[in-house]
């Protein structure tokens, strides 16, 4: 198994983090970012995005975080990290689905605004950003864990850019919550830190 990455990206560090939980084996292609190798011809043909992480099993590539946190959940993770009964199964998509929405729009392009990765409206990111810390916190505040009584992707998908939230301007101060869920997940057995 391959996994594409850039060794910034909080997407390609979900993946990472869930390979890592799951205890699966995988082979790291760094990709050059400041010189576009994700937006060249070869790695178009794995990921028609141009985007980070892309994982690839054999014949099969997966080019987005939320896919790829599916499948190996699907494949190694048994009903732990994601449920296949419907009502459960949702009760966890909604959260991924946070994560590839507000938490995208408002921390990740936060952040990247304020590093000069990317242009854009700062304050409107921030705004959502705070949409987003607010709904976490909604749940957090009273549960360990997004979904369940337990870690799902549903926290995978959220924790990388929740955790640099800082980055975005935008302090965890306010949010007991999300702090101590934070460090629930960082305890967690076979946990990959960043970098």
């Amino acid at each position: 198994m391959k996994l594409y990455l850039t060794e910034s990206s909080g997407n390609a560090y979900k993946v990472r983090l869930m390979l890592g939980l799951l205890g699966v084996p995988y082979e790291k292609v760094l990709l050059d970012f400041p010189n576009k190798e994700h937006k060249q011809p070869a790695y178009l043909k794995i990921s028609p995005r141009g985007q980070v992480p892309s994982l690839q099993d054999g014949d099969q590539v997966f080019w987005d975080s939320s896919a790829c946190l599916v499948y190996l959940a699907r494949k190694f993770g048994g009903e732990q990290w994601l449920p296949i009964a419907p009502a459960a199964m949702a009760e966890v998509m909604q959260w991924v689905a946070l994560a590839g929405n507000e938490v995208q729009y408002g921390l990740q392009y936060g952040r990247g605004i304020l590093k000069g990765i990317r242009q854009g409206d700062l304050a409107g990111c921030q705004a959502i950003g705070r949409v987003a810390l607010a709904t976490l916190e909604s749940r957090l505040k009273d549960h360990d864990w997004l979904a369940f009584d337990r870690p799902t992707i549903a926290d995978v998908a959220n924790y990388p850019y929740v955790a640099l939230a800082h980055e975005a301007e935008l302090p965890l101060d306010g949010y007991p919550g999300i702090r101590a869920w934070l460090k629930r997940l960082e305890a967690l057995p076979k946990w990959t830190p960043r970098g």
